[in-house]
């Protein structure tokens, strides 16, 4: 028996016999561990960006939640900006009253970022109607205002004398935040 094959067909199956090994070993050393390393990272990406999506919603909410509550207060937001101006104040509510005079500001102690200024007040007005259609009135103002009790009404003869404190609120002018609250 004599088995007849050419030189070439020996190399050509010996070359395709090493190639089939080195595709093997090539696989199972490499490819199929890095698959498995591959697929687990895959798994951690595909969390990672539900976890992504998860915060980027929540961001764009607050975003568009703080963006609605900028337009919807943006005249309070001004308020806190403008310095009080008494001479302005008195013009404005003067109407109310017989006579107004408002005492010099007294700076108090800042809190939680705002200034705070009090303004004594003195008046003389005709009736309590007149006072609280200025409480309204004040309430609409440029400025952010809270009126102290107690109010004290005192009369004499065909006026009543009133007498009353309030607080100006205004954003302090060294907070940074306040410089980013009233760029939006």
């Amino acid at each position: 028996m004599n088995i007849n094959i050419s030189r070439q067909s020996i190399y050509l199956l010996s070359l395709s016999v090493f190639l089939l090994v080195f595709v093997f070993v090539f696989a199972f050393s490499l490819l199929i561990p890095e698959g498995k390393e591959y697929r687990l990272q895959r798994i951690e990406l595909k969390k990672e960006n539900r976890e992504l999506r998860k915060y980027q919603n929540f961001s764009d909410e607050v975003s568009q939640r703080l963006s609605d509550l900028n337009s919807d207060n943006r005249h309070i937001i001004a308020a806190f900006a403008k310095e009080f101006d008494a001479p302005r104040f008195e013009k404005l509510h003067k109407n109310y009253f017989k006579s107004l005079s408002i005492a010099k500001q007294q700076k108090l102690e800042d809190e939680d970022g705002f200034s705070i200024y009090e303004v004594n007040t003195t008046s003389r007005i005709n009736s309590p109607k007149s006072f609280y259609n200025f409480l309204d009135a004040v309430n609409k103002t440029d400025w952010i205002i809270s009126v102290n009790f107690p109010i004290e009404f005192k009369r004499e003869n065909e006026m009543i004398r009133s007498s009353f404190t309030m607080k100006v609120y205004t954003i302090s002018k060294d907070l940074n935040t306040s410089k980013k609250l009233l760029d939006l």
